[in-house]
Formats: C-alpha cells, structure tokens, sequence
C-alpha cells in the first residue's frame, strides 16, 4: 500500500518500536493540541477557538498539562473568557434550581447513578468536558479507522503489527472492540488470534522484565547483568494503563 499522508504518522508509530504505538500517536496528538491552544500560534486569540474552549472548557488533567506548558499570558486569557461563561452558566442553573421535596423513604434511599440535583447534575457535565479530550477523541477515532485500513489492505503493516511489542491494554481493547464492526468474519478468524497471541507475548516479557529488576536488588545478583529491567516500571505502567510514566512535562518552545 502506497503510504498516504493520513498513515504517515501510524507508520511513524510502528516504526518507533514502542510499547503502545498507540500511546506514541496520543502523545504526539496531544502535544500538538497544546500547541495549538497555548503556542506561539496565539490560536486562543481566535475569537472561534476562544468560543469552543470557554463553553467545553478543561478537565483537570489538561488544566494540570496547560499550567506546566508554561504559557502564563495564554493561559490568562483562556482563564478569562472561560470563568465569564462559567458563570453566566452557574447563575443560570442556580437561579433555575428547585430542591426536591423530602419524603420519609428518600432519607434512607441510596443516590442512584442519575443526578437529581441539577446544580451538581451541571458540575458533573462541567467535570466530563474538556476542549482537548474531545479534539483528542475525534482525531483518536480516526487513528483507529486508519489502523484497520491499513491492516486489510498493507501486508507490509500487518507485518509490523504481528513483528510489534504489541499494545498497551487500553488501547488494545479498543482495537478488540473496533475489530467487531471493522472486520469481516474471515479478517476476525485471522485478527483476534494473532493478536491475543502478540499481546500475551509481550505482557509475559515485561512481567519477566519487572520480576527481573525485583531479583537485582537481592545482593546476590548485584553483579548479575541487568537485561532489559532498568526501565521496566515505566515500561509496565505504561503496558497496563497507556501513557509515558518517565517523560518530562512538555513544555512550550521557546
């Protein structure tokens, strides 16, 4: 398959020989949409992008991300506009709230999942919402797509899948997931196997990696090579939940 612009960076990712060439792209997303909020861009200058990130906001991980970014002039005016809308909002479901009536029975009922106060009802979708997980998320769906194009039409990609240190888990379970709609029967038979085989594959070689660097601390093997184990617990978190547990903030270019 002739390499388009759309697979250059799933490529890229495979080419790298990471843990989670998923987790190679995420990270490379990412830091571009703190680029692109917070850089030398001044897109939060753009009335059209300041509209977007005062009404989705940020969760608390972005918020945390954009603070150590280090754009103190952007992140002022981000701030700005985003705490006029909030309040606007805030006024709006305050001044709209209407308490529930008590009764003997609801003392002693549990919460269910659905919120029946609507300011804590607001909070909560305030919490769920943020401008970059959702710019994340839509570029992440396509990702996704590209990945299964590839993987029935590349024999050269599959190759790298199959040849790859597989997946972390969460990003192995979308793959499982998308696979049902994305495949056919045929392509199914093939995939799933091939890659529960890969993913057991290299989940026993960093359990052996992390087991390893336990043994090294016993004085008897501190003589004894250290193989692949020094970096094994950023390595393991990473094959468990996703992510770069060792990298350093990523700050804005100067």
């Amino acid at each position: 398959m002739k390499e388009q612009l759309y697979t250059i960076p799933l490529n890229d990712a495979m080419n790298a020989h990471d843990e989670c060439p998923f987790c190679f792209v995420e990270r490379e997303v990412e830091q571009d949409l703190l680029d692109f909020a917070l850089g030398s861009g001044s897109s939060y200058m753009e009335s059209d992008v300041r509209e977007a990130t005062d009404k989705a906001g940020f969760c608390r991980a972005h918020f945390k991300k954009m603070f150590d970014y280090g754009n103190t002039l952007g992140n002022a005016w981000i701030l700005k506009t985003h705490y006029m809308e909030m309040r606007k909002q805030m006024a709006d479901v305050m001044k709209k709230y209407q308490p529930e009536k008590s009764t003997f029975r609801s003392k002693f009922a549990k919460q269910g999942p659905e919120c029946k106060n609507s300011v804590a009802a607001w909070i909560k979708e305030k919490d769920e919402s943020c401008y970059i997980c959702k710019r994340f998320a839509d570029t992440y769906e396509r990702y996704v797509d590209t990945f299964f194009v590839m993987y029935k039409r590349d024999p050269e990609f599959v190759e790298k899948v199959k040849n790859s240190k597989g997946f972390c888990l969460h990003h192995f379970g979308d793959l499982c997931e998308a696979g049902e709609s994305k495949l056919n029967d045929k392509q199914k038979a093939e995939f799933y196997p091939a890659m529960f085989e890969l993913q057991t594959k290299h989940m026993d070689r960093l359990q052996e990696d992390v087991s390893w660097l336990v043994e090294k601390f016993d004085y008897r093997n501190k003589d004894a090579d250290w193989k692949n184990s020094r970096d094994a617990i950023q390595r393991g978190m990473q094959k468990l939940k996703g992510g770069y547990p060792a990298d350093p903030v990523y700050q804005q270019k100067k």
